[in-house]
């Protein structure tokens, strides 16, 4: 009597939440295809997930095109389109052109 076993690995991916419809540039290939994506790898025997192989999904910027991944940490690009990021403030420093200042209209 004989048995096959087979074993590896499998990534589950799914569209990080809060990044749903962002798009983004890719900083291997350029291409504005990337999305943000929320992967979590699995070892798997005889393809049925057994063990997960970190303690918490990973969430990175994937683009389709020339298969590069990055870790959405390295993306303040991307996110400061999350929308509960915070607010940037203005580099000038100051308000708006012509407020505060006495006499202009």
């Amino acid at each position: 009597m004989c048995f096959f076993f087979t074993f590896g690995t499998h990534d589950f991916r799914s569209q990080a939440k809060g990044y749903e419809g962002v798009t983004a540039q890719c900083h291997n290939c350029g291409n504005w295809s990337a999305h943000c994506v929320k992967r979590w790898p699995w070892f798997t025997l005889c393809f049925l997930p057994i063990l997960p192989l970190s303690f918490h999904p990973y969430k990175e910027v994937a683009c389709p095109v020339c298969n590069f991944e990055q870790d959405l940490k390295n993306r303040p690009d991307v996110q400061s389109q999350h929308p509960q990021a915070p607010q940037s403030m203005p580099l000038h420093g100051g308000s708006g052109p012509g407020q505060n200042r006495p006499g202009y209209k």
